[in-house]
């Protein structure tokens, strides 16, 4: 890791960043792609130090509350988070200001920060999402190796749930050939309606690859699935999408069971409910965008 001075921390969507890099090691993250433009090796995060003091002045010149959004690009519980703190931080500059969280995370080092997101929730609204990508939990040590298995973020969602926030899923990616199975998506959606999920985000059954992802995850199959990437490249060439061949099958499952237990799971249908910001009080309901 390496402290950065920020010029700014918040997005014109309302997004914060306090790391730029990662350390989770997903063999599948597009956050590696050359087209973010990343200055230093991936794994040597940038730490934001001066994030809170930038999203203090943010927040106090905006004229109306919304949704604030973290962990789009890099995941803001990264282990070093537990010295840092800067999410917390950031977590109690947010509640100061009476403004909503929307915190994506696939790490369980957020239960820390339990105490913080119920004030805020109190006051507005907080979602805490995390990713699902397979039921399997050997097949999740190689796919997401230095993260919180599926089972533990599983735990954690049902925790939040139980606490009182809102709970949403991003089930993705879909791996064609290793994780695009019925047995795999029925057993991520038995986790999230399980742990109360209001909102499924789902983009297609498959996966995107572009130049540096690419690269990395073809590496990472040659390791571990001898074989695959040549497969890969006969059925997807150099196509950004790749969707599994099960797409079909799997997409109509996914939105049968969403619809039998009432998760809202059409995109933009789930994005939209993420950015909405709710004040428990005066029963206000604004939109980010």
């Amino acid at each position: 890791m390496h402290e950065i001075q920020a010029k700014a921390i918040l997005s014109p969507r309302n997004g914060i960043n306090v790391y730029r890099g990662c350390t989770h090691g997903c063999i599948y993250c597009d956050s590696r792609s050359t087209c973010y433009q990343m200055d230093h090796p991936f794994e040597d995060v940038a730490v934001k130090v001066n994030a809170p003091e930038l999203l203090e002045d943010a927040l106090r010149r905006k004229r109306r509350r919304c949704m604030i959004g973290t962990g789009s690009m890099c995941d803001p519980y990264l282990p070093l988070e537990g010295e840092t703190r800067l999410t917390r931080r950031c977590l109690e500059v947010i509640e100061r200001h009476g403004f909503g969280v929307s915190v994506l995370t696939k790490s369980d080092l957020l239960l820390r920060d339990l105490d913080v997101l119920c004030r805020i929730q109190e006051r507005a609204k907080v979602v805490v999402c995390t990713t699902f990508t397979t039921y399997d939990e050997d097949l999740c040590r190689i796919l997401e190796p230095n993260v919180c298995t599926t089972r533990r973020r599983f735990e954690m969602l049902r925790a939040c749930r139980k606490a009182g926030l809102h709970t949403g899923v991003w089930l993705c990616p879909i791996l064609p050939f290793l994780n695009d199975t019925e047995e795999n998506l029925r057993g991520l959606l038995g986790y999230c309606f399980d742990a109360g999920a209001e909102a499924i985000v789902n983009f297609g059954m498959g996966v995107t690859l572009r130049d540096g992802d690419r690269q990395y995850f073809y590496r990472a199959l040659d390791r571990h699935f001898p074989g695959l990437r040549e497969r890969y490249i006969r059925q997807f060439g150099d196509r950004y999408e790749c969707r599994s061949p099960n797409a079909p099958r799997l997409t109509r499952i996914f939105r049968e069971e969403c619809q039998a237990h009432g998760v809202i799971c059409e995109p933009e249908q789930a994005l939209a409910w993420l950015a909405e910001f709710q004040d428990p009080q005066a029963g206000e309901q604004l939109q980010l965008f």
